[in-house]
């Protein structure tokens, strides 16, 4: 099928049709086209994140010529298609569990992704599945891995640039995150380019089902064969950019299911032909089990240290774009006086950005001084998380890891013994833990922090500084914002809205 003429039956008009076509032939140009290469892979457990999730990584292991070398244009429309789907005898001598495996199809753009994934990874772990880990950005050899980190690098600089010039941020950014990415025609390119990605499902067991938390790798699922892919939209915000038709869609919440279903906006004012009722699900927020399992005694410990007057714990925790250095300086800044006094905690992950660190302490006097590094020790990161949970704490832990699991994972688990994260109003939006949003990084993430809010379980987006620094003094100062957020949280998990990433395993293993 071309899924970039037609989007649920909306036809695109040619000029758009053409351009995807020009978009996929510049790529090829550019990194040549792989649909031809054999790739095989072997699993091995995750050095990370095996243990506690119970992810296995699919790591690439021969590459042999086809016979059959495509070319690019609409002739390659199948981009990476096969006939050969793996049977379950060569699935489980190359290492898949057929019966209880899901492969987790994701990209490393930002740490957001990886994040759901890891969500999507503990929830399948819970009820007895193996998650196979397969991120489409880290096989450097492959057409697919260089088309992705392309766009990566450029997303990356963009967002840094946003949040450093106004004038770009207005003129560019916003729009391109709220409006460019939420044309069909946006979508039309996206899935001509995905077909350079298919060749990596190749020899993956077409029965295996896949949930992705990026849609590229939904996309290449379905154009490689792939029989059952869920496609697990992480944005509030609907947009084109997430569609990848023949897939189930799930969205987080019931504002974003509205909206993808009559593709709101998606084409201007024009009445589009909706989305089928049985291509898109409301699920919930994607949570990990071991977060969602311990929501009430999480926040009772909460309520607890703030009735005991002990020292408020803030998490901050930097996006992987690393674009919010000078808000975390601030906010450090201002609470240097508490910390020298012990009356607040402060726990800084700043991932795998060094180099963050190392401004803020040249940039913040004293910070030094109060602070505790745990830097690439993630056995202690894990042993300070743990211990947290029940003992006491004071100062500033600083947490940094070059690898990226460990960046990321970091955050999941110093949010059970925080307070309150300081974030950006992204995938963390749907997290069970107080949050204070800082300023967005893109457009569409404003309507994280609105459900958020919404809900109970956040603030609304503080948009600068000043505001920022406003939303500390309160839940320091003061009980009611703090604890409402606390009961709000169990109430939410009551009504199931922290659910989703199990609702999700579920449609991939079932359907609907």
């Amino acid at each position: 099928m071309e899924r970039s003429r037609e989007i649920f039956g909306n036809r695109m008009k040619e000029s758009v049709y053409k351009k995807a076509l020009n978009s996929k032939e510049r790529y090829i140009k550019k990194f040549g086209d792989d649909s031809g290469k054999d790739y095989r892979f072997s699993v091995k457990d995750n050095a990370v994140i095996g243990d506690l999730l119970g992810v296995k990584d699919l790591v690439l292991e021969t590459e042999t010529e086809d016979s059959t070398q495509k070319t690019g244009g609409e002739e390659a429309a199948g981009g990476g298609q096969t006939e050969k789907p793996g049977s379950a005898s060569s699935a489980q001598a190359s290492g898949f569990d057929v019966e209880k495996g899901i492969i987790v199809g994701n990209i490393r753009m930002g740490f957001g992704h990886y994040r759901i994934s890891m969500a999507i990874a503990s929830a399948a772990h819970s009820m007895g599945y193996t998650p196979y880990w397969l991120d489409l950005n880290g096989y450097p050899e492959t057409t697919c891995t260089k088309v992705i980190s392309a766009q990566n690098d450029l997303y990356s600089l963009g967002s840094r640039l946003s949040s450093k010039s106004r004038a770009f941020n207005k003129a560019v950014w916003e729009p391109m995150n709220y409006e460019g990415f939420r044309k069909l025609s946006y979508n039309a390119s996206d899935q001509k380019n995905a077909e350079l990605m298919a060749p990596l499902y190749k020899n993956i067991p077409k029965e295996l089902p896949v949930v992705a938390t990026h849609v590229w790798p939904a996309q290449a699922a379905i154009h490689a064969g792939m029989k059952r892919v869920v496609n697990a939209i992480p944005d509030n915000w609907p947009m084109a950019l997430h569609l990848a038709e023949g897939s189930i869609h799930t969205v987080q919440t019931h504002y974003a299911y509205q909206g993808y279903r009559i593709l709101n906006g998606m084409q201007g004012s024009d009445v589009l032909k909706p989305m089928p009722e049985d291509s898109l699900v409301y699920t919930g927020h994607y949570i990990d089990h071991e977060l969602v399992a311990n929501i009430e005694m999480d926040c009772e410990m909460r309520r607890q240290r703030k009735a005991e007057k002990k020292p408020m714990r803030f998490l901050l925790t930097i996006g992987g774009a690393g674009a919010q250095k000078e808000i975390f300086r601030a906010i450090i800044k201002k609470l240097m006086p508490g910390l020298k006094k012990k009356k607040v905690v402060l726990y800084v992950n700043v991932g795998d950005y060094r180099n963050v660190w190392d401004e803020l302490e040249t940039e913040v006097p004293g910070l030094t001084e109060v602070s505790t590094k745990h830097f690439n020790a993630w056995e202690e990161t894990k042993g300070f998380a743990k211990e947290a949970l029940t003992g006491e704490v004071e100062g500033v832990h600083a947490f940094c890891h070059e690898n990226i699991f460990e960046a990321v994972y970091a955050t999941n688990l110093l949010m059970r013994s925080a307070d309150v994260l300081v974030t950006k109003p992204s995938e963390l939006s749907f997290y069970p833990v107080p949050k204070l949003f800082i300023k967005r990084v893109g457009g569409h993430e404003r309507w994280g922090a609105i459900h958020s809010a919404e809900i109970g379980d956040g603030t609304l987006e503080c948009e600068d500084i000043p505001h920022t620094l406003q939303m500390i003094k309160l839940f320091i100062k003061e009980d009611t914002l703090f604890n409402d957020m606390c009961d709000r949280i169990i109430e939410n998990k009551r009504m199931g809205i922290y659910n989703g990433a199990y609702e999700v395993v579920r449609l991939a293993k079932d359907g609907i």
